[in-house]
């Protein structure tokens, strides 16, 4: 698949996601961000592994500035704090580059994944679609690109429950 057409789809698919689900794909892209980064410390690249630690923490820059504090209250205030935090642990991730330290982060980010993945499937179908509706804001940015999806990563299996 080209970069080009894996765009496309991943752009589709975010405009027809709920809310939640637009959040949970950009914790998949995180995701992958870090296994990708996994990979690169383990063959030594560090280029790759540096660019992929680095998207990471654009896409949970993204996510920090669609915050809506006003809504959000509490939630949002844990939320901001987990991001800041876990951006400090990127970047040690980076300096340190080791395994411990990503796989670290893949816990964190896969546990919190699972969170609202699980809180998308508990809305009734016909809240899933109406929020799917509802009008994206046009004044916040775009969420960093996803990265390709023609590759082949595989995804941690994460055991989370409420």
């Amino acid at each position: 698949m080209s970069m080009d057409a894996t765009l496309s789809y991943q752009q589709a698919s975010a405009r027809g996601a709920t809310p939640i689900g637009q959040v949970v794909a950009l914790y998949d892209t995180i995701l992958r961000d870090f296994v990708r980064a996994l990979a690169a410390l383990q063959a030594g690249d560090v280029e790759t592994r540096v660019n992929e630690l680095n998207h990471s923490l654009l896409v949970i820059a993204h996510l920090q500035n669609v915050l809506n504090h006003e809504r959000g209250g509490e939630a949002a205030r844990q939320f901001e704090q987990f991001y800041m935090v876990t951006r400090g642990l990127i970047v040690d991730a980076n300096v340190r580059a080791t395994p411990e330290a990503i796989e670290k982060l893949i816990d964190l980010y896969g546990g919190l994944r699972q969170a609202w993945y699980q809180a998308e499937q508990m809305l009734p179908d016909n809240q899933q679609r109406t929020m799917a509706q509802q009008t994206i804001h046009p004044d916040r940015p775009a969420a960093p690109d996803a990265g390709s999806a023609d590759e082949e990563i595989e995804m941690p299996q994460i055991q989370w429950s409420a």
